[in-house]
């Protein structure tokens, strides 16, 4: 498996773009065939040669097709199937981005949904060649991202801030710093209106998107560590939980495992697209 990230060099590209990222499995590796995609709120646009195919798990519910194509963020663990070698180059947007760019402003709000891309106005736009980019992407991470750059940086320039968007853009400065009720107030706004504009922004609750952000920052915390290092109560208090049989449900519910269990699955639920990947990241070249 070969797999890098990096973050963007222009300004305005790195305004509503967090990474640009490559993954891909080569003939010869037979890891994670069927790896798990943890919640995410960021929207990804997915660059992948013309005839290869993908496939998600949407529970309930499988996307399928060929080609680039755009995740939406989901706020549940998607199925993949990385059964056959693959590769895939990917633009991660911040969080709420795309409300804010022209092209994508059909579906500002889309949840838990995979659309293909090709033919669209916004590949059309930015001309995108994905197997000269891809080749790229193999020899030269750096010069990729800033071709990236280059591609994206007229199309993002035509970026529109309003009120709403700028108030989401605060709010996840300190999303996982504070309460949620204490953040109209450090704001200077109401409550109200601040869970109205990111819901809007965003297609999701603070709430929501709070408990994305602290399930992928437990799980890296947890992946980190050998199992004897573990102690699921001390973890529940650490990332915010009640007590020990909140976190059991929250991730049966989010991973379909119980802490027991993902000890011994860790590296099959993973944030390859463009997160601190976990089960990627430790196997950059195998």
């Amino acid at each position: 498996m070969i797999h890098w990230l990096q973050p963007p060099q222009s300004l305005i590209v790195a305004k509503y773009v967090e990474c640009y990222w490559l993954i891909e499995k080569t003939p010869d590796s037979t890891a994670y065939q069927y790896p798990k995609l943890n919640p995410d709120p960021s929207a990804h646009l997915i660059i992948s040669p013309p005839s290869q195919t993908y496939h998600y798990d949407l529970n309930p519910g499988i996307a399928v097709g060929e080609g680039s194509h755009c995740l939406y963020p989901h706020q549940q663990t998607l199925a993949l199937d990385h059964s056959k070698p693959f590769v895939h180059l990917g633009v991660k947007f911040h969080v709420g981005a795309l409300y804010s760019v022209p092209h994508f402003t059909a579906h500002p709000l889309a949840l838990d949904k995979v659309e293909p891309v090709k033919g669209s106005s916004l590949f059309k736009l930015l001309g995108l060649d994905e197997n000269a980019l891809i080749a790229l992407a193999r020899d030269n991470a750096e010069r990729c991202g800033k071709h990236l750059d280059s591609l994206l940086v007229s199309w993002l320039a035509e970026g529109n801030e309003d009120q709403h968007s700028k108030i989401t853009r605060k709010a996840l400065q300190y999303l996982d710093k504070s309460a949620i009720s204490d953040l109209g107030e450090q704001l200077y706004c109401s409550q109200r209106t601040l869970e109205r504009s990111f819901q809007r922004v965003t297609g999701l609750t603070l709430k929501q998107c709070q408990s994305m952000n602290r399930l992928e920052a437990m799980l890296e915390y947890v992946y980190q560590r050998e199992s004897a290092e573990l102690d699921w109560v001390d973890i529940a208090f650490r990332f915010g939980f009640s007590d020990q049989p909140h976190l059991i449900r929250h991730l049966k519910k989010q991973l379909g495992f119980t802490p027991k269990n993902y000890e011994k699955e860790r590296g099959l639920t993973i944030d390859v697209y463009g997160g601190v990947s976990s089960a990627a990241s430790s196997e950059q070249k195998e």
